[in-house]
């Protein structure tokens, strides 16, 4: 197997000022990894990252096309930039991600104020991307895929903090009816064992406390030599340094019990916290959907996780107002709320993506049912919420501190179980796990206090 190769950064010369660079973003774990990769790559040709696009000389976008009207927000942010350009004829504008990838050279003629559109397969050529724009005066519109060639990327981090996202797949097989990714990120492929475990280490090594490994359906991962996504997750719990391992998002289909036991065996260093999409609770939505398994299938996959990974944590995406999706089907999404003890949910209105067959569907529901739909749902989920919240306090989290805020003393971390927790603390604390006790539980943040040893 070749080994991974660098970015070619050979077109731009490093000398001369630094330029700014500002970068929006929009979408997923992906989205921001990606994001994290472009500022590292314009580093290496003399550009900076800027905190406001006035300061910048190269302004990005890197969109995402999963929910509604992505189209729609990149014209609007473009159009937020036109004075801008008008100031700054030096000034140049791009489109990144999904929607990069999904509207292509449509995105130019439409947005005139745009001067490259790329997709998430093309990031490492960015460098040369620039370099064509601004030498040859064009407007380049790169978004090929690479089906072909293996996925052999090095993790690009600036400055590394205590966690890190790691990208191990690239697109999705799997076709979800409502889903556009396999049609913006293209067919899945996965990053070699071997790869991986080199490019954590190399991470720990640069004070990375915790991973993340992500793709848009990481439990399919197949390396070339053979390792599923189970020989993975053991491979780096015992086979690097990182101190915890979380991932996302894996496919309810492909947990099986072998994974589950692998998770519970390594428990000292992969995280319960167990994020299984649902998308309806309805077994013939499911069946439109594309998703490859019943309600009662789930529900007992869910109840495996439960008994193989005792006290795990659950949270799901949920999508209500399918095309056709009727009062009764949809009734079946609210009480899987009461037969899966999820501790959060993400939930969204059905929102048509190009390309996708439940585009196609003539059933479509009205925006008010889908719109009434979702503040049930969300109500119901939030009557839950704030009673499974209430059990946390006074408990003893371990949590692994993140961050420190001076302006209220105040540390941030996350536990095993992925809760969000404030505390009063010291900035040498970060990097360190710590027992803190649970003072105050709500959904969305815990505060508690250190536990003196």
């Amino acid at each position: 197997m070749q080994e991974p190769q660098s970015p070619n950064t050979d077109p731009l010369s490093t000398a001369g000022t630094r330029r700014g660079v500002y970068i929006s973003t929009y979408g997923c774990q992906m989205n921001v990894n990606d994001t994290e990769r472009m500022y590292t790559l314009l580093e290496m040709v003399n550009y900076e990252p800027v905190s406001r696009p006035e300061d910048a000389e190269l302004i990005i976008i890197n969109s995402c096309s999963v929910r509604e009207k992505p189209v729609h927000k990149v014209h609007s942010e473009a159009g937020r930039y036109r004075k801008l350009k008008a100031k700054n004829p030096n000034l140049r504008i791009g489109v990144g991600g999904c929607v990069g990838q999904q509207e292509k050279g449509n995105l130019l003629e439409d947005v005139p104020v745009l001067d490259f559109v790329f997709g998430p397969d093309n990031i490492d050529n960015l460098p040369k991307i620039v370099q064509e724009m601004r030498d040859k005066n064009l407007r380049p519109v790169d978004a090929k895929f690479s089906h072909g060639e293996p996925y052999q990327i090095e993790t690009l981090i600036r400055k590394p903090g205590v966690a890190a996202f790691v990208n191990i797949t690239k697109g999705c097989d799997n076709f979800c009816t409502f889903c556009v990714v396999p049609f913006t990120r293209g067919r899945e492929r996965s990053r070699s064992l071997k790869e991986l475990i080199v490019d954590i280490q190399k991470l720990t090594l640069r004070g990375v406390k915790e991973v993340t490994l992500i793709g848009q359906n990481v439990n399919s991962y197949k390396s070339d030599c053979g390792a599923n996504f189970g020989d993975l997750m053991s491979r780096v719990a015992t086979d690097t340094d990182v101190e915890r391992i979380r991932f996302t998002t894996p496919h309810p289909k492909d947990f099986n019990l072998d994974l589950a036991q692998i998770i519970q065996k390594h428990r000292n260093k992969i995280m319960e916290y167990m994020h299984l999409p649902a998308q309806s609770g309805n077994s013939e939505v499911l069946e439109r959907m594309n998703r490859g398994y019943t309600r009662e299938e789930y529900i007992e996959k869910a109840r495996m996780l439960a008994r193989e990974i005792p006290n795990c944590v659950f949270s799901t995406d949920l999508i209500v107002g399918f095309p056709g999706e009727t009062e009764e089907q949809f009734e079946d999404t609210l009480t899987l709320l009461d037969e899966v003890p999820y501790e959060s949910i993400y939930a969204f209105k059905y929102s048509s993506r190009p390309f996708t067959k439940a585009a196609k569907f003539t059933d479509q529901l009205d925006e008010v049912t889908k719109s009434e739909r979702l503040t049930r749902l969300l109500a119901k989920h939030r009557s839950i919420s704030f009673e499974v919240a209430k059990k946390y306090e006074q408990k003893i989290l371990d949590v692994l501190v993140e961050d420190f805020q001076e302006k209220d003393s105040s540390c941030y971390g996350r536990s095993t179980g992925n809760k969000s927790v404030h505390f009063a603390g010291r900035r040498d604390l970060i990097g360190q796990t710590l027992p803190i006790r649970v003072t105050e539980a709500y959904p969305q943040v815990f505060y508690g206090e250190l536990v003196e040893s």
